[in-house]
């Protein structure tokens, strides 16, 4: 009896090589299917509509009123505290540009955009004001040129964290206009990002280098967006 108790359990736990290929198999497309699932973008069934009512949205302490159909990102689209938020205008009219349904993601890519993130600043972080004076010059090229009218132009070294990339800036006031934007080869072509310290919080704002010859009417348009959002700290305690 014991050694047919024993010749059954040896047969119960024999199970077939193939068997076993199969189970991994599937286990693994499932867990593929899942992945893909959960990375693929996806985009609301109806975008919200231009008139929609504009949603309070608090990052870093700064009350913000944001166009609904300029967020990117649904789950992005509620009331409340946020840590940063993502939002697209459409340049130059300035309106806000609701996401695309995937189908339409070829055609609407040609169309030019501003790309905003609001997030909120660490407490120790630069202005880029700061940044142009204390941290760039440790980076830069010795030589400059004239980028575009009223632009100073510095190119980044290779051997740096901001290799492939040119600095441009207001000659002027050296604030109004401070952005670094990638060169025409590379992994992010011909694309510019501009800082707006509001408050507690920072507006990073990117864009093609090819306006770059406009660059007094973008800054203009940057601040009018910042400023229809009516950006606004909050009061904390009492008086």
């Amino acid at each position: 009896m014991r050694g047919s108790t024993a010749t059954l359990s040896r047969r119960s736990l024999h199970i077939p090589t193939g068997l076993i290929i199969l189970t991994l198999a599937a286990v693994a497309a499932a867990a593929l299917a899942f992945v893909v699932y959960a990375l693929w973008p996806r985009w609301p069934d109806a975008p919200p509509q231009a008139d929609a009512p504009e949603l309070p949205i608090v990052i870093g302490d700064v009350l913000f009123r944001i166009p609904q159909a300029a967020i990117r990102r649904q789950v992005q689209r509620r009331t409340g505290t946020q840590e940063r938020i993502e939002l697209a205008f459409l340049w130059p009219s300035l309106e806000p540009s609701a996401p695309m349904p995937r189908a339409n993601g070829a055609a609407s890519a040609a169309i030019p955009r501003l790309f905003f993130t609001i997030s909120a600043a660490a407490s120790t972080a630069m202005t880029s004001a700061e940044r142009l004076k204390v941290i760039y010059p440790r980076y830069i090229e010795s030589s400059r040129w004239i980028g575009a009218p009223g632009l100073t132009a510095i190119a980044f070294r290779a051997d740096t964290p901001y290799r492939g990339e040119d600095l441009f800036y207001d000659a002027r006031t050296g604030e109004r206009f401070i952005a670094r934007c990638t060169r025409d080869t590379g992994p992010a072509p011909g694309s510019c990002l501009l800082e707006r310290d509001v408050g507690a919080t920072i507006v990073t704002v990117r864009f093609s280098r090819a306006w770059l010859n406009d660059w007094e009417v973008l800054a203009t348009g940057i601040d009018k967006l910042i400023e229809k959002m009516q950006p606004v700290a909050r009061q904390t305690g009492s008086n």
